[in-house]
């Protein structure tokens, strides 16, 4: 169970994440939904721990993740795997060097310095670079891939880290519509066949609705909804994006009714939906 309890996150004097609580039980797979600047990347941030909480906490099971430091929290964030919207990767190193690096906080120092990594890991990485259909570029360099298989190799190198959670933070904003829907399928098949727990943020409500079993809706920095897709309506996605921004919320979807897969059934109960102030 992934539990964030009150947690706010201030810059200055500004509020990016306000008395923000939920809890994620293991295996979910949560889409964080909500206009630019409603806090969702601060908030995949605070967990991964790439920025402390100001007030508040965040616990994985036993965890107090909000008090990790030093080597505690290095095996915090190898367990929680973060994949970013503009990838992230090492353009002139080949593709499976890249995903091999997501094994550094597993290995010793001296090897993970002289990049010494083992057979066993390199077949690994080859297996998750198969998974993801992209092996044939396994020796090509990173930076000469398209964008939405440099998002793939980006999603391998976070499997490499054998992690508990996986964070996406936009994963597709920067994707064409095919490349989006290949992207959020890896995950949602990573979550349904590992097991993993996976959390990523959305920009568009039918993506949400396709891929995802749970959608939390932030706007201002606070949670105004949570609940299942079928919940999602019209007054929730207005108490979201506001009326001024359904229709950028709609249009930018990744999917059309003919390319979109059937969505699963949840593999975990899904809470009641909740208007917060409704």
């Amino acid at each position: 169970m992934l539990e964030i309890s009150q947690v706010t996150r201030r810059f200055g004097t500004n509020v990016a994440v306000d008395n923000v609580t939920i809890d994620i039980p293991e295996g979910q797979m949560v889409g964080v939904i909500g206009a630019s600047g409603a806090g969702k990347s601060t908030l995949l941030r605070m967990i991964n721990r790439l920025i402390d909480t100001t007030e508040g906490a965040i616990r994985f099971g036993d965890t107090d993740v909000s008090a990790l430091r030093g080597q505690k929290l290095r095996n915090w964030q190898r367990d929680c795997a973060m994949i970013f919207q503009q990838f992230n990767l090492v353009p002139r190193l080949d593709v499976l060097t890249n995903v091999m690096l997501g094994r550094l906080n597993h290995r010793s120092s001296v090897a993970s310095l002289l990049n010494i990594f083992s057979d066993q890991e390199r077949a690994m990485a080859i297996a998750a670079l198969e998974r993801l259909g992209i092996e044939r570029a396994a020796m090509q360099r990173a930076g000469t891939l398209s964008g939405g298989q440099q998002q793939r190799v980006a999603i391998a190198r976070a499997l490499m880290q054998q992690p508990k959670v996986i964070l996406a933070d936009e994963p597709i904003a920067s994707l064409d519509p095919r490349n989006a829907q290949i992207v959020m399928q890896s995950l949602r098949d990573i979550n349904r066949n590992d097991g993993i727990t996976v959390v990523t943020n959305l920009h568009t409500l039918d993506t949400a609705r396709t891929f995802c079993e749970r959608i939390i809706g932030m706007q201002a920095g606070r949670v105004v909804f949570d609940g299942g897709p079928d919940d999602l309506t019209e007054a929730a996605a207005r108490s979201i994006y506001g009326a001024d921004g359904l229709e950028e919320a709609f249009s930018e979807a990744v999917t059309s009714t003919s390319l979109a897969p059937a969505r699963p059934a949840p593999a975990t109960e899904t809470p009641k939906p909740a208007l917060v102030g409704a």
